[in-house]
């Protein structure tokens, strides 16, 4: 397999223009002998070719990526990120707000998170109870022995091993962003656009609205109908 990859990237070298340095057994490139425009569309698939390496020679990372495949999850990690321990993942599932593909990653501190759905990033770890904390109360027993206040939260449960991180996370995803998502439809949280469109003309039909008109909102404020436009 190795062998695929090593021709690939040498197919992405030769795409270049200007000086490099290219071993056949091996090969690379010396980014800053690359024209300025040329690196981020080469970059980008360099460095997916170079993160599907990380995924071979191991049976159950071979597995991650096999699904992956299956999904069409891409591996789109940096080399900084790389370096320090870090994966992330695009999925090809876009957040209903932010209209972007979700991405998520797995952390060498032995935290996985989603990294653009929400104000900023959030843990998909399992929660679990955490280790209890004792304040000072303030108060005293009858023997004039201080008392304290016992505090108890949930944290997250850390995945201190890396492919178990990439095992649950995989799980993870399909479970509640392929599953859950392809059936909101299903449950009513929304609805397609033709039907949408299909019942506007339906009502229309019938008489009611115009099949191109928005819904009448009015409120009341005081005592005093207003429609808002």
């Amino acid at each position: 397999m190795d062998n695929i990859y090593d021709k690939s990237l040498l197919n992405i070298n030769k795409h270049y223009k200007g000086e490099r340095t290219i071993n056949e057994s091996n090969p690379r490139i010396i980014i800053s002998q690359l024209p300025q425009e040329s690196e981020p569309t080469h970059l980008f698939k360099l460095n997916r070719i170079m993160n599907r390496k990380h995924y071979l020679g191991d049976p159950r990372y071979a597995k991650v990526l096999e699904t992956m495949d299956l999904l069409n999850i891409t591996d789109v990690s940096t080399k900084r990120q790389d370096k320090n321990g870090t994966i992330v993942w695009k999925l090809p599932i876009k957040d209903a707000w932010h209209k972007k593909c979700i991405e998520v990653a797995s952390f060498e501190s032995g935290y996985v998170r989603n990294q653009n759905s929400g104000y900023s990033n959030y843990q998909l770890n399992k929660r679990c109870e955490g280790e209890p904390e004792y304040f000072d109360s303030g108060k005293k027993d009858s023997m004039g022995r201080p008392m304290y206040t016992k505090w108890t939260t949930r944290t997250c449960k850390l995945i201190p091993i890396e492919i178990e991180r990439l095992e649950y996370l995989i799980k993870y995803c399909i479970k509640n962003y392929f599953i859950k998502h392809a059936n909101f439809v299903a449950d009513g949280e929304y609805i397609p656009k033709w039907k949408y469109e299909a019942d506007k003309s339906e009502q229309f039909a019938k008489g009611v609205g115009h099949a191109n008109d928005n819904p009448e909102v009015k409120v009341t404020i005081n005592g005093v109908r207003y429609n808002v436009i």
